[in-house]
């Protein structure tokens, strides 16, 4: 694909039950599959999302023939999530730094997966099943105009059925509405339910820290423009929702990246 934008559109939009796993297997050809997963102290919830993974999608599971290798990037984790991943089949790679953070972890899984098409999906998701990677890999496989696939989905908090996201909300979609409107269409920024081929991963690059989600979303489009993203529709994605005072380091690191790209140096 061309480096040149292409003239702004609407990102298409998908449900994950629009696509087949074994009928995507078949149109993956010999493109290779990597699921990446960085992870830090998530023992709890590493262990269920591997096994749906290898058990569902992978020849070698006994599922069908859509993915290659499931890859963990172990982010300083104290509470086994490594082990446990490892004991579920995956490959298991330890971040170079040590909780250096999401978007170096996501790097070390771009050099170190053997796919040609990667998915990323988190290591906190309590209720994960197999459509998450299948809804993901859709679009990319079925045309190779799509460069980058976000998933979307209703996010319960504390019980309720809505109100999960509050930095997509306070400081993703504020940011978006003024810096960056081509955007405003995307649902869910910061998910870190995405996936792309290889190429587009490295010619954009991935933003340090929690940065990492809304910087390739908005490299991918100046680079490719808006029409050539996809959004899936994953359902329902219920995870651990962090204590308010801990979401401000992610607030910060989003700020700080939409600023330089709209070319506003900030303070360190």
């Amino acid at each position: 694909m061309s480096d040149a934008a292409t003239p702004e559109e609407a990102p298409r939009r998908f449900v994950h039950h629009q696509f087949d796993a074994a009928a995507l297997a078949r149109a993956r050809d010999a493109r290779r599959v990597s699921v990446c997963i960085p992870a830090r102290n998530e023992a709890a919830t590493i262990g269920p999302i591997v096994h749906a993974v290898l058990a569902s999608l992978t020849a070698a599971g006994g599922g069908v023939d859509l993915v290659d290798e499931v890859l963990v990037i172990d982010d300083g984790s104290d509470d086994g999530t490594g082990a446990i991943a490892a004991a579920e089949g995956a490959r298991v790679i330890e971040a170079e730094a040590p909780a250096g953070g999401k978007g170096q972890a996501m790097a070390v899984a771009l050099r170190e997966a053997q796919g040609d098409v990667l998915a990323f999906v988190d290591g906190d998701v309590t209720n994960f099943a197999p459509h998450f990677v299948s809804g993901l890999l859709g679009p990319l496989l079925g045309d190779e105009r799509v460069t980058l696939v976000k998933g979307y989905y209703q996010r319960p908090l504390h019980g309720a059925p809505d109100g999960g996201g509050r930095v997509t909300e306070l400081m993703a979609r504020p940011v978006i509405d003024l810096l960056f409107p081509a955007l405003v269409g995307i649902e869910q920024p910061l998910a870190g339910e995405t996936a792309g081929p290889r190429w587009v991963f490295e010619k954009c690059g991935l933003a340090d820290g929690y940065a990492v989600e809304l910087a390739l979303l908005v490299d991918v489009a100046a680079h490719f423009g808006v029409g050539s993203i996809a959004q899936v529709d994953l359902g329902v994605r219920v995870h651990r929702n962090r204590p308010l005072d801990e979401l401000r380091p992610q607030a910060t690191d989003i700020l700080r990246a939409a600023l330089a790209r709209a070319g506003v140096v900030a303070a360190d």
